[in-house]
């Protein structure tokens, strides 16, 4: 599965208002693929998480996601 498409709909799947995911994929000269990740003002907590466990564990499974196809991606949440 594309880690844009991957990172889409697990936030998705976390927040009140699924409507207001928007996932944006820029590609750096090395290769590495950037994600930035917004959602609706009232959904940033529950892509966080308490102590930001919740985002870590987004990084974690995009990243073994695209590891296996053998990329390196970075998930940053804007606001």
């Amino acid at each position: 599965m594309d880690p844009t498409e991957l990172l889409e709909y697990l936030a998705e799947g976390l927040v009140d208002d699924p409507e207001q995911v928007e996932v944006e994929r820029f590609e750096e000269r090395d290769g590495t693929i950037v994600l930035e990740l917004a959602v609706g003002a009232d959904d940033y907590g529950k892509v966080i998480g308490r102590g930001g466990r919740t985002a870590a564990a987004l990084r974690t499974v995009v990243g073994a996601a695209a590891a296996s196809d053998g990329q390196r991606v970075v998930v940053d949440i804007v606001d």
